[in-house]
């Protein structure tokens, strides 16, 4: 479908946001980003409220990833980065990628757009709990290098489920869940936990 095509099922009016995530909108950011462009343009005109919302791994290049804070911040959307790990030999054997390009993203962002909107935060965090994997000590170091750029961004610890090639771990357990919390609350004012009805 092209941006044009996609762009116009955002024409309706009753259409007020639009959100690229699961799968990754990375490997398509031009793509959604002309789209967003396109739609937004329609909904200037109209005089109409349309947020743009991304969710991903922020695995891009920077100059897509800030051309996306912008349609992000000029809407008044959110961009949520699924931080996976801090260790970067982790984040490559969970991802198969390493994680800096997304945390360099993540501090672009953070340090250049999210000070202009705290009140509505234009940048978020979230981790996935995997057992075995992700502890408090991975957590508390992502913590950390969030609240550098300011301990106001939220960050949500999501509970993992067993699917695809990790179908063989178990799910997160409470225990680990508090644990990853009080790590990550020792530098982040907005810590919560996601997908509670997931804890073991």
């Amino acid at each position: 479908m092209s941006a044009e095509a996609l762009a116009q099922k955002a024409f309706d009016k009753r259409v007020s946001c639009i959100c690229y995530f699961g799968g990754d909108p990375s490997p398509q950011m031009p793509h959604s980003l002309e789209t967003s462009r396109i739609a937004l343009e329609k909904a200037e005109m109209e005089k109409r409220i349309l947020r743009v919302c991304w969710e991903t791994n922020g695995y891009m290049k920077p100059r897509l990833a800030e051309k996306a804070a912008e349609y992000t911040l000029k809407s008044g959307g959110n961009i949520k980065f699924d931080l996976k790990a801090w260790s970067e030999p982790l984040a490559i054997a969970l991802c198969g990628v390493s994680n800096k390009p997304a945390l360099e993203n993540f501090r672009m962002i953070g340090e250049k757009y999210y000070a202009k909107r705290p009140e509505l935060p234009i940048l978020t965090a979230s981790t996935l709990l995997v057992p075995g994997y992700v502890d408090a000590y991975e957590v508390e170091k992502i913590a950390q290098f969030i609240s550098q750029i300011s301990p106001e961004i939220p960050y949500t610890l999501l509970a993992f489920y067993p699917c695809y090639v990790m179908n063989d771990l178990p799910t997160t357990s409470r225990k680990q869940a508090q644990e990853c919390q009080q790590a990550a609350q020792k530098h982040l004012k907005n810590v919560r936990i996601g997908n509670i009805h997931l804890l073991s």
